[in-house]
């Protein structure tokens, strides 16, 4: 059996009954950041015994988990944080068991998306989730298609090119589409910047170092017209 659990994306609080009682009953953890998991596991006074689960090791790792599964071993799989399988490992080893006749198990819980969506102010009836643009190939491809989304989208940034994607959402999109930046959910210092992608890159730009995990939400060409 493969559980799918999700865990805390900040907020240690926001895990749920199930994943804990998952978590202590599973024979091991596939964690993608084994010391993430291991604060996570500390604080909940869990002793489940973990394993190195990640992009770079899934291809040669997943075998070995269904192997153990097919003798009748639980493997609960975890992200860093978040739901696994969303801009995180978890794919490869959900379709491995699905074509070796494993049960998978998924849990609701945590995901940064879903809140970064429903307080954006932006329609949330319809949406596209992008995960994360290309960094060079493929990109200015995938920014001109979204430029006649009609839905709102969502996508994962990381600090450092914010300001650069939110430039080249003006370049396809132009100026004055709205967005929402959503910084540090759940966290101490959460934070949401709304208003058109001018201001907001704006913004962005004036701060001195852009810090924490980012979800930007993005209005879509029926919204906007």
């Amino acid at each position: 059996m493969l559980y799918l659990v999700p865990t805390p994306i900040g907020n240690l609080e926001d895990i749920t009954l199930r994943a804990l009682r998952v978590l202590r009953e599973a024979d091991f953890i596939a964690a993608e950041d084994t010391r993430t998991a291991g604060v996570l596991l500390d604080h909940f006074d869990i002793d489940t015994p973990t394993t190195s689960y990640h992009d770079h090791n899934e291809r040669t790792q997943a075998p070995k988990l269904v192997n153990r599964m097919k003798a009748g071993q639980r493997i609960a799989l975890i992200s860093e944080a978040g739901s696994p399988g969303i801009s995180d490992p978890g794919f490869y080893l959900t379709r491995a068991c699905v074509e070796a006749g494993i049960p998978v198990e998924p849990l609701p819980g945590a995901t940064a998306f879903v809140p970064a969506l429903t307080a954006s102010a932006l329609p949330s009836d319809r949406f596209v989730f992008e995960g994360f643009l290309p960094k060079k190939k493929g990109r200015q491809t995938r920014l001109r298609a979204l430029a006649d989304e009609p839905r709102t989208m969502v996508l994962f940034e990381s600090p450092h090119r914010l300001v650069r994607t939110l430039g080249d959402f003006i370049e396809h999109l132009g100026p004055t589409r709205r967005v929402a930046v959503a910084r540090e959910l759940t966290k101490k210092f959460e934070e949401f910047r709304r208003g058109t992608l001018e201001e907001v890159r704006s913004y962005f730009a004036q701060q001195n170092k852009v810090r924490g995990e980012l979800v930007i939400v993005v209005e879509g060409l029926s919204s906007a017209s």
